[in-house]
């Protein structure tokens, strides 16, 4: 038996839809970009969607259509995937870390005023494993200090915050999703940010389009150097066909969420994952906590040797050789670090049996 940790949920229903869609006139730059696009700003209760060919990818505009000053920096988590910050630093800002809260793996918001600098124009919070980031707190001191926000939601579509769909930008500028396989849907690599602003809005329909702004007929104009992140029909055919079932995606994950912590609570080698009040988790991760250190790579390995697609979400971003080169060093973020040494991820998705969830955690118990 081998489990992953997550993978697609794909039925006929989906493969149909795209077929339907090769079969037609247009397979990219077509009316089912405009289509998804639309369906997934309905369901997140925002204005205005644009999809993009990875998360990556909307994430670089994001950054990029704020036209933020250069060497200005932007504050964000260190339990990320690297591109949360890179997209960052591709647009010539400098990150700025700050520690987590040690339960949920968020960023703790109480540290972000005291880490604001005069060069500080925006936050970016990551909503880890798909738990809200106190989003409230964030959109109040970026107020106060005239600061953009980004939500970097890549592991959180279907959370809420206080009754606020995630992507409804009620407390940020901009959005950001990822549909890469192990998400809560799939275009198979795909992405999209979601914005309440008219003006952001074309901004990052230019960023996704080599810059170029078109004109009557045949006129286009390039008004700065961008890229292809254009998706394609048919990826958005998938992902339109994936949203129908989004939240059947988001029940089962929760069910499965609740299986492990009525076989795991007060386990005396894991920490389980909190839901908080103000939050509705959508379970992208189940991270579970060694209580001793000291145990988490035979723990991994011996999950590994048992077939069990474990992995580990994340190793802090400044430990990259990349970063440390920048002057980056261990111990900018206790918490975090910690939290790294300790966070195994075991698998969560749709398409998980009861009989390979028994089995995960039987050989959980087994360790023991």
């Amino acid at each position: 038996m081998v489990i992953p940790y997550g993978r697609q949920s794909i039925d006929d229903e989906d493969i149909k839809e795209v077929i339907r869609t090769l079969n037609s006139d247009f397979i990219t730059q077509g009316p089912r970009v405009e289509e998804f696009e639309k369906k997934l700003a309905e369901y997140c209760n925002a204005k205005y969607a644009v999809a993009f060919n990875s998360g990556t990818a909307a994430l670089y505009c994001a950054y990029r259509v704020l036209n933020l000053k250069k060497g200005s920096s932007f504050i964000t988590t260190p339990i990320t995937f690297v591109a949360t910050v890179s997209a960052g630093i591709l647009n010539n800002l400098k990150p700025t870390f700050v520690d987590i809260e040690p339960d949920t793996g968020n960023i703790d918001v109480d540290l972000i005023e005291k880490s604001r600098e005069e060069k500080t124009t925006v936050i970016v919070p990551v909503h880890y494993a798909g738990h809200p980031v106190d989003m409230g707190k964030i959109w109040d001191l970026a107020q106060r200090y005239n600061l953009y926000v980004i939500e970097d939601a890549c592991h959180a579509l279907g959370s809420k915050y206080k009754g606020y769909k995630t992507g409804s930008c009620k407390f940020s500028h901009i959005t950001v999703f990822s549909f890469h396989p192990v998400k809560h849907i799939t275009t198979g690599e795909g992405g999209a940010a979601l914005t309440n602003d008219k003006e952001l809005y074309e901004k990052l329909l230019i960023c996704r389009n080599h810059g170029i702004k078109r004109g009557e007929e045949w006129f286009y104009n390039v008004e700065y150097p961008s890229f292809n992140f254009r998706i394609t029909d048919f990826q958005c055919a998938l992902g339109i066909s994936q949203l129908q079932k989004i939240e059947n995606f988001i029940k089962k994950r929760r069910e499965i969420a609740e299986f492990y912590r009525q076989e795991l609570s007060n386990h005396p080698l894991f920490e389980l994952p909190p839901e908080k009040s103000y939050a509705f988790h959508s379970y992208h991760l189940f991270p579970l906590k060694v209580r001793d250190t000291k145990r988490k790579r035979e723990i991994f390995k011996r999950l590994k040797e048992k077939g069990i697609g474990v992995q580990v979400h994340y190793i802090p971003v400044y430990f990259h050789s990349w970063f440390k080169k920048k002057g980056f060093k261990e111990g900018l973020c206790p918490k975090a670090e910690e939290f790294y040494k300790r966070e195994i991820s075991i698998p969560i998705y749709p398409a998980l049996k009861k009989n390979e969830l028994e089995y995960v955690v039987k050989i959980l118990k087994e360790i023991l």
